[in-house]
């Protein structure tokens, strides 16, 4: 089913109902409608974040630390 048919089934229906019932139609098309939009902006930031050079620093930086470094090996203990 197409968008424009899918709007005009959904209109025919909101006709039929109580006043209230199509206010709480109207209250759930607003919660879908600012979820979708909030969800729109969580992808657009993470890509932004993503292009970002601000964290490649982090893909540089050498391994500075290793095993022979750690003085007490927790869970490696002899009893």
């Amino acid at each position: 089913m197409d968008k424009s048919a899918i709007i005009e089934k959904t209109i025919n229906i909101i006709n039929k109902l109580p006043n209230r019932k199509a206010e709480e139609i109207s209250d759930f098309a607003d919660f879908l409608l600012m979820k979708y939009e909030e969800n729109l902006l969580k992808d657009g930031i993470a890509e932004l974040v993503e292009q970002s050079k601000a964290y490649d620093f982090l893909d540089e930086d050498e391994i500075t630390y290793s095993v022979s470094d750690i003085k007490i090996k927790y869970g490696n203990e002899e009893r």
